[in-house]
């Protein structure tokens, strides 16, 4: 067959990439065209995404993209979730875009967790993060009720960028499910849950399942011809959707990035008091099938305490370095509490770090190899209780865990996962969230028949590395 390019715009909460795929039909390569920066910014007190910077390091991505490939088939777009873009019926901003990090929603999530949650829950399936979308649009309206006459509709980040790209207005679903306004056991918007939170049902379309054609790229010169394909909106739907996982379902799978995102595929929520105790966050593919996962902070805390020392490591080679000297460093003697709230978002990492330690017994690290011990560690630990309750909960046990995303390639991380759940870990050097983005897109395009036929490929050219529990 002659060769398929697809380019998926992939966006990060600390970077973005433009990386085009291209499709044999026996195997997939990919290139990165573009890379740029990415994070909010402070301003009056509160947190805020630079949209305009981003549109336009997405638009020279694609530019290059199309240098580089004349004969470019198509493009789709995923994104970090929960954050959203209010704006009126012609797609102009109406509101500013706040970061997840802001605090702006933390007395409302307070004053959820002490009356409502048991129902939204019931309704949604997604637990009480201070993030969600339905506390984020709550504050909104409660601080400025004229939003409600000025916007039309809601799109989340990956929505946005497709309407700019395509003029199309869809909420695609995956990026939809991890709102907490989803009826968890439906495809459309919960409208208990709507009303709860006294949000408008019309700022929303019903969700749009993924792959689909959206339409030719008309938002950006230079790109005629070129398709744009609605993929997985979220980030990590497509990097689940990534993983080379066995047919049986024996597999778990975790997106090792700024969060830690281990869960699974299935055919139906877990709800229920343990469930709901457990933070249990029944998320969604594109297609509709339910991809329970807990999350818990991730890479986020050595990406934020590492610029607090002269000795931080500036290129691959010097990351390796201190992975390895992390690994022989002392054993920790106690773990950090990663639901801690104050790790979340604080000025100085490694002072958070320290008051904890020191507020539940522990001793600070030394230097930066300690600390990334510490981490690293400690976020394996978080790992194998998220594999507890899983198989507690669906009453069923997992044989391996597939690690994708920038821990991957972590190695003393990938073997503390190992250690502290008991399953062999196996690490895949692979492009998670884009290549799940590329795969979405050639089922659209009708180069490959479904995602089974895609993966079933993939599994043939990956090669793992493998940690045996110690």
């Amino acid at each position: 067959m002659k060769p398929v390019r697809c380019a998926a715009v992939d966006l990060g909460a600390t970077s973005g990439r433009v990386i085009v795929g291209t499709w044999s039909g026996a195997g997939l390569e990919l290139d990165e065209v573009h890379r740029f920066t990415n994070g909010f910014r402070p301003m009056a007190g509160h947190e805020y995404w630079e949209l305009p910077r981003l549109w336009g390091e997405v638009c020279a991505g694609l530019a290059k993209a199309r240098r580089r490939y004349p004969r470019l088939a198509s493009v789709g777009v995923d994104a970090w979730a929960v954050d959203h873009v209010l704006v009126n019926d012609r797609g102009r901003p109406v509101f500013p875009v706040h970061a997840y990090r802001d605090t702006r929603t933390a007395a409302a999530s307070r004053a959820l967790a002490r009356r409502g949650i048991g129902k939204v829950y019931a309704l949604t399936g997604v637990p009480n993060y201070p993030y969600n979308t339905s506390l984020q649009l709550q504050e909104t309206l409660r601080a400025c009720p004229a939003v409600a006459k000025a916007a039309s509709r809601c799109l989340f980040i990956p929505d946005y960028f497709n309407f700019l790209l395509s003029g199309r207005m869809e909420n695609e679903f995956s990026i939809a499910s991890h709102s907490q306004l989803v009826d968890v056991h439906g495809t459309d918007w919960s409208r208990g849950a709507l009303d709860f939170f006294g949000i408008p049902r019309s700022w929303f379309a019903k969700p749009a399942l993924s792959p689909r054609r959206l339409g030719p790229v008309t938002g950006v010169p230079g790109l005629r011809g070129v398709l744009c394909v609605l993929a997985p909106g979220h980030d990590t739907a497509c990097a689940f959707a990534a993983m080379p996982a066995a047919a049986d379902g024996s597999d778990l799978y975790l997106s090792s990035g700024t969060w830690s995102l281990l869960g699974f595929e299935g055919t139906a929520p877990l709800l229920g008091p343990g469930a709901l105790r457990a933070r249990v966050s029944n998320e969604r593919m594109g297609d509709g099938r339910y991809r329970p996962l807990k999350s818990c902070l991730g890479l986020w805390l050595l990406e934020r305490i590492v610029p607090e020392f002269s000795s931080r490591p500036q290129t691959p080679a010097a990351w390796r370095r201190l992975i390895a000297a992390a690994a022989l460093a002392r054993a920790p003697g106690r773990l950090l509490d990663l639901s801690d709230s104050s790790l979340f978002n604080p000025q100085s990492m490694r002072a958070a770090i320290d008051r904890q330690l020191r507020g539940r017994g522990g001793r600070p690290p030394g230097d930066l190899a300690a600390y990334t011990r510490l981490i690293c560690a400690s976020l394996g630990r978080g790992h194998a209780d998220a594999v507890g309750v899983f198989e507690r909960l669906a009453g069923r046990s997992f044989r391996r865990i597939l690690v994708v995303g920038g821990g991957s390639q972590n190695r003393l991380l990938c073997q503390a996962t190992a250690d502290a759940s008991g399953l062999p870990v196996s690490s895949f050097s692979l492009e998670g969230t884009a290549v799940g983005n590329i795969a979405a897109q050639l089922v659209a395009l009708g180069a490959v028949a479904d995602h089974a036929s895609f993966r079933s490929v993939l599994c043939r050219e990956l090669k793992a590395a493998e940690y045996s529990p110690r």
